[in-house]
């Protein structure tokens, strides 16, 4: 059997080995890989009757489901490119999204279509909006037109449009450091070589069940997807309210694999664990911001039979580093090295090597390199780059430049090769002289065991350059004393990090879509507020 080149060939061989193997599972139901496929099949007659062409955008706006996953495939299998829309949007980001890299049709419930009645109108490429549920449709005098899911499933074995494995798959929209969010750009081989790589090193298999936790829309929550229908392994989909249903979902559909992000992680070693999950979850894998110490130790002391995997990403490459579950202990601060198939550099301003431990840009090359961001010249020459003709693997005779994605993170490596992350580019504080990582004062702050959460940020100082903040909510016991923090971190801290300021606030704190703690919005809103009080001493004065 040939191996899997265009994204929808997952799926499809692995209906081919084993069509009765159990795909999904949501809630209380099932899908097998050969009903997945038909399924798929159906639908890609439906999407190309509807006339639909090679290369246009399909949304899709729900939640975590069988017909999401449906969609997802069956828009590339027609040729299309699917757009996922993280279900926590709004109207208006919907709106922004479908409106920036013009959607054409659009996938979503009866529910989700009724708060963007308002918005679709100025949606001006839509034509279609394909509705899962039964529910009466809104009437429509013009486009877009409604049809109910059902309709859509073509039973003539209608196929897709021809596509090859450098064509565009998927359009995902990631917030940016200033602005509204970005789409980055993959194809069909950037999602088939991440979903290759990654379920090599996690050894995926047939006999695993991964859980989907993380929204869909985000690279890793899709990539749990795409490794696990590489395997031919099963997916639990789970839409979860509060960490207790991730850890009940764990113990009653046997997970053996979970990806999640360090703040999830951080509510989940605070609970009380079901008994025997280490018993089956064979992999913990981190992903989205490092994971602090006290917190994997935690995780370790649950779960003594599972495998801790820390990982690297960024969406516009899908995925490009590791850190073996052996190398845990020796090193628990490294982001890893390169995934397979992939090679990190890290370089200098002017492209050379950095030398072992001397910070640098984190420059990641090979086939998971993304297409660049949807209809955006200017940021797109931002990040993605030619590398300099030295790099090694360029040789001098190579007269076509490679493209590399040049992540704006700043990194070190070790003389073995083992990266650690430092900072985001536009994160990183500057204060009486010192670049200081927010990570770094988090890393500190949770190892005092007083804080539940945390996030730190820089704010403007007229003689530090940079006074550091932090934001934290209570602890396990439910208080926290910011003076106590704060000698805690005098103990543990150099002068220069020691924040100015600790403002106490329930949890948990604001996520971002991607389910990280939103530090540019808590920024933000601290500014905000400072500003408002600095108005209100200033119009006392003046009374």
């Amino acid at each position: 059997m040939t191996d899997a080149s265009l994204l929808a060939e997952l799926i499809s061989h692995a209906a081919a080995r084993n069509p009765d193997a159990i795909a999904l599972s949501y809630g209380k139901q099932s899908m097998p890989y050969g009903v997945l496929q038909d399924a798929i099949d159906r639908l890609v007659g439906g999407l190309v009757a509807l006339g639909l062409q090679r290369g246009e955008r399909i949304a899709i706006y729900l939640e975590k489901r069988f017909e999401t996953v449906i969609a997802s495939f069956a828009a590339t299998a027609a040729g299309c490119v699917f757009v996922p829309l993280n279900p926590l949007l709004k109207a208006d980001q919907v709106a922004y999204i479908m409106r920036d890299c013009n959607v054409r049709a659009l996938v979503t419930s009866s529910e989700r279509l009724s708060p963007l009645a308002e918005t679709l109108a100025a949606c001006h490429d839509l034509r279609h909006v394909i509705v899962t549920s039964t529910a009466p449709l809104p009437a429509a005098e013009g486009p877009p037109t409604c049809l109910h899911w059902d309709e859509l499933l073509y039973a003539g074995g209608r196929s897709g449009h021809r596509v090859i494995d450098t064509d565009m798959a998927a359009i995902l929209y990631t917030s940016g450091s200033t602005g509204k969010p970005k789409g980055v750009v993959l194809s069909h081989r950037n999602m088939v070589a991440g979903a290759k790589s990654v379920a090599g090193y996690l050894e995926n298999n047939a006999g695993d069940t991964l859980l989907a936790a993380l929204p869909l829309s985000f690279d890793a929550g899709f990539s749990q997807l795409t490794t696990a229908f590489h395997a031919g392994a099963r997916v639990v989909l789970l839409n979860y309210l509060v960490p207790r249903d991730v850890l009940n979902a764990l113990a009653r559909e046997k997970v053996t694999g979970l990806t999640a992000v360090p703040p999830l992680y951080i509510q989940l070693s605070e609970l009380d664990w079901p008994a025997g999950i280490s018993e089956h979850l064979r992999y913990f894998a981190n992903t989205g911001g490092r994971m602090p110490r006290e917190t994997l130790a935690s995780l370790r002391t649950r779960l003594p039979r599972s495998k801790p995997f820390l990982m690297y990403g960024l969406t516009e490459a899908f995925r490009s580093t590791y850190l073996p579950p052996e190398e845990v202990d020796r090193r628990p601060d490294s982001i890893g090295k390169a995934i397979p198939n992939a090679e990190i550099l890290v370089l200098r301003e002017d492209g050379s090597a950095c030398a072992a431990h001397e910070p640098g840009e984190l420059v990641h090359r090979g086939a998971l390199v993304g297409m660049g961001y949807w209809n955006d010249h200017e940021k797109t020459a931002e990040r993605y780059k030619p590398l300099p003709a030295n790099t090694p693997g360029r040789d001098a005779g190579l007269v076509l430049s490679e493209i590399a994605v040049f992540s704006g993170d700043t990194v070190r490596i070790d003389e073995e090769g083992f990266l650690y992350f430092i900072g985001r580019r536009d994160e990183m504080m500057k204060t009486s002289g010192y670049r200081v990582s927010p990570t770094e004062v988090e890393e500190v702050l949770y190892a005092t065991r007083l804080v539940g959460e945390c996030v730190a940020f820089g704010v403007d100082h007229p003689t530090l350059g940079q006074a550091i903040q932090v934001i934290a909510t209570p602890g396990p016991d439910g208080s926290l004393d910011p003076a106590a923090l704060l000698d805690e971190c005098r103990r543990r801290m150099p002068a220069y990090m020691i924040p100015a300021k600790v403002t106490v606030r329930p949890g948990p704190l604001p996520r971002n879509p991607n389910g990280k703690i939103d530090r540019k919005l808590l920024a933000s809103e601290s500014l905000a507020e400072g500003a408002t009080r600095l108005d209100a001493c200033r119009e006392g004065e003046r009374r």
